[in-house]
């Protein structure tokens, strides 16, 4: 369990405030543990494989995927006849890694494939988990006292499987991955959307559902479409209140939380060698945002200078040897003319940002906030400011929050107006920053520091200061924004932006407060604070404690904890194989309408408990949707839909429930990006549980499409979208097409509707199935077909 060492507590080494390009050599701290090797030359044999002689320049982006396709057997690559949204690659990543909150399914589905360990490095890390309340201590005890029972699964499991298991308080699963396991030029596959964080070191990362890790896990291929690349020049030097957090909030402005479905953002141009390591995982962290599949920075000196700081000096070096620069870990020259789409973006002339509320693409330059607040029903005072998250929880992100809180003091100022909390992203960054005087001048100031954890930004805060449904504002340096996300509040109004104006918020106190023009009163006059200066790394990184048990080398004796009575996890069973006349007559269960993440349709928060038991978490299927058919102003009838048999109202998955007990099939029809946000394939897995066959919606996120898939549902998309406004409450809906021998790739789909008075009628539907994907849907998921062909 992390403790704050009392030996740490009151040092304060001095800070010496670096320039990204400094030549200043750092003191090395050894990695917690050995980091993911990969072979560079077997990367760039598959890439000669596959171009056979053509001379096309190579963005990075395909360097990196089309280095790791499987060569094995059959298959044969040929670059020319790759088709980006089309073709079906076969991967190997280098690495899966899963949080406390989807391993637990992730792992069970595993010990389901009867494997006696995974075929890929693999680790599983201890961060959602853990609620925010008290402060780091204290919640850490709570943590591991309410989470016993799933601690010492996920550690037993580990063992027995050869996983590396990160405990709680050792920090938050993409900055541990970063400081640990992220290699440049490698693959890593993980069960969070914001796998992509990896991208800051070069490495490309892909979020994914369980599913899919299993895949990897069990050392099967792992597929993706082929994706397209936007290219995203960056020219100039961020300046002044401006950071890399402003990059991403623009372009999610730009491209919306849909624009990057598909696509791998990659930035190019000199103004990524401005940038540091952290900075630029900042980037590709919050990439999930806009739907992308990933998101890559090439390789540059701050890279290298982190590699080093943080123990990984070898794999820097083994970089500079050789051309593995050039030719694996930056584009190819005249690659740019291959992108799908080039966006420009000037750092210098760039504006800070603050996006929200409760969608992240409600972009708002820092000049036009106040007259955004003046023209909305926003509460203007702030009831929280919040510096944490795996996207700004880096020594330099706490670093500038300490400058601010510095100049602060020095002016009189010596408190917060708003309540300030903060996360460390780590453990080896909490005991660093303890060490330095960060967490002691920020608690001084009236902040509170809460473990290494996700925190609020997942919904893990137990809050108190507000009644449920009162409406407020809070900021903080999160990623995610939507409704209810951090306190399962529906009218918590969040704002997402840098650490640095999250801070200078916290001391103006208002939403409307903008740190480049508005001056603060203290005891000395009026105040305006001045940007800080980043400082890349501290002087050198402190161990903290060893909270990592790593991969047994053998691991078949050990036993897996499951109590049989337990309410958390649950050993899980097959799903039945699909049953012709399956999507006959369905009743509709509900018409979602707007925005329908993950969140909505499986909310975290005090659900998090149920992760590993799949029949309790299935109580809270799509409880925070927004049904068609009822008022959407009544936030008491969110979650709620009519029966349609008996047509009492009825929260959804009481309905859902009492239709699968009757026999009786249903379906969901959705809206635009139905199932955007996390990765988490509860949401997939919670319909099929509770007797779901299909999802229609208008369009889907790439990683809940596949979840679907992989679970034996059925996600549809209507041809044109506009049919979505036809469908009527108490229509039963019948799904032509499906059957063995009819639904193949590129086939479409014939949707009739029967409505309860009126004639039938009906409309084409589309799937974006290939082949082998179809033979998940025969079996009844993807498991069942991996444990009945190529597992037996």
């Amino acid at each position: 369990m992390q403790r704050l060492p009392s030996s740490l507590r009151g040092t304060n080494r001095a800070h010496h405030h670096l320039q990204i390009r400094s030549t200043r050599t750092y003191a090395t701290q050894p990695a917690a543990s050995a980091h993911s090797a990969v072979n560079y030359a077997h990367q760039l044999r598959t890439l000669e494989q596959l171009k056979q002689g053509s001379k096309r320049p190579l963005t990075l982006t395909e360097k990196l995927l089309y280095s790791h396709l499987i060569t094995s057997g059959n298959r044969e690559w040929n670059l020319e006849k790759i088709q980006r949204g089309h073709s079906i690659l076969e991967l190997r990543p280098d690495r899966v890694a899963c949080h406390d909150a989807t391993a637990t399914m992730a792992l069970l589905q595993f010990i389901s494939a009867g494997l006696p360990r995974v075929a890929v490095p693999t680790t599983v890390h201890s961060d959602h988990l853990i609620i925010s309340e008290k402060g780091a201590e204290e919640d850490l005890r709570r943590a591991e006292t309410e989470h016993r029972e799933v601690y010492e699964f996920l550690s037993s499991a580990s063992k027995k499987y050869g996983i590396g298991f990160w405990k709680p308080g050792s920090g938050i699963i993409h900055t541990v991955i970063f400081e640990n396991h992220a290699v440049p030029g490698g693959l890593i596959i993980g069960t969070d959307s914001h796998t992509p964080n990896a991208g800051g070191l070069g490495m490309l990362g892909i979020g994914v559902g369980g599913a899919d890790a299993v895949d990897a896990m069990s050392g099967m291929p792992w597929e993706l479409v082929a994706p397209k690349v936007v290219g995203v020049r960056l020219t100039g030097q961020l300046q002044g209140w401006t950071s890399t957090k402003d990059i991403i909030c623009k372009l999610a402005g730009l491209l919306s939380v849909s624009g990057g479905k598909g696509r791998v953002i990659e930035f190019f141009g000199p103004g990524t060698q401005t940038l540091g390591a952290t900075a630029m995982a900042t980037v590709c962290n919050m990439s999930a945002e806009i739907g992308s599949t990933s998101c890559i920075f090439p390789y540059s000196d701050a890279m290298g200078r982190y590699l080093q700081a943080t123990g990984r000096a070898d794999s820097a070096e083994r970089i500079e040897a050789g051309n593995t620069r050039s030719t694996l870990l930056t584009a190819d020259e005249g690659s740019d003319d291959y992108y799908d789409q080039i966006i420009e973006l000037d750092l210098t002339s760039l504006e800070p940002h603050v996006n929200g509320p409760y969608t992240p693409d409600l972009a708002h330059p820092i000049s036009k906030l106040k007259d955004a607040v003046a023209g909305q029903d926003w509460p203007v005072e702030l009831s929280h400011a919040m510096v944490g998250s795996c996207t700004n929880s880096s020594y330099e992100d706490l670093d500038k929050a300490r400058q601010i809180v510095s100049q602060a003091r020095a002016a009189g100022i010596t408190k917060f107006k708003t309540p300030f909390m903060v996360s460390p992203g780590s453990e080896r960054i909490r005991a660093t920053a303890e060490a330095d005087g960060i967490l002691q001048e920020l608690r001084d100031a009236g902040a509170k520091v809460l473990s290494s954890s996700c925190g609020p930004c997942v919904g893990s805060w137990d809050r108190k200061d507000v009644a449920k449904k009162q409406k407020n504002s809070v900021i903080s340096s999160f990623n995610r924004n939507f409704i209810g996300r951090h306190d399962s509040n529906p009218a918590t109004h969040s704002f997402v932006t840098s650490p640095e104006l999250v801070t200078a918020f916290a001391y103006g106190g208002r939403l409307d407060f903008n740190p480049l023009t508005d001056s603060i009163a203290s005891d000395k006059g009026n105040v305006r604070l001045s940007p800080p200066v980043g400082e890349e790394l501290p002087t050198r990184f402190e161990s903290g404690q060893d909270l990592f048990q790593p991969p047994s080398s053998d691991g078949g004796a050990e036993a897996v904890a499951i109590h049989p009575d337990s309410e958390r996890l649950q050993l899980l069973q097959p799903f039945p194989a699909w049953q012709k006349g399956a999507a006959q007559t369905m009743e509709l269960l509900i018409k979602v309408k707007g925005k329908c993440t993950t969140d909505h349709i499986s909310p975290a928060g005090p659900w998090y408990k149920y992760r590993g038991h799949l029949e309790n978490i299935s109580n809270n299927m799509l409880t925070t949707a927004t049904n068609a058919f009822l008022p959407a102003d009544d936030p008491q009838l969110l979650g709620h839909t009519r029966h349609p048999i008996t047509a009492e109202l009825q929260v959804v998955p009481q309905v859902a429930r009492n239709l699968k007990q009757r026999g009786v099939r249903w379906c969901i029809v959705g809206d635009h990006n139905y199932g955007e946000g996390s990765s988490r394939e509860h949401a997939a897995l919670e319909p099929r549980y509770l007797g779901g066959v299909a999802v229609i919606a208008r369009s889907f996120a790439r990683i809940h499409e596949t979840n679907l898939k992989k679970q034996g549902m059925l996600p549809l998309t209507f041809e044109d979208p506009a049919t979505y406004d036809r469908i009527a409450e108490g229509d039963r809906i019948s799904l032509i097409g499906v059957e063995e021998g009819e639904l193949v790739p590129h086939s479409q789909v014939v949707m009739r509707v029967t409505p309860r008075e009126g004639q039938a009628w009906e409309a084409k539907l589309n799937h974006s199935y290939h082949a082998g994907q179809i033979a998940w849907l025969r079996a009844g998921s993807a498991l069942n077909h991996i444990k009945a062909t190529a597992l037996s």
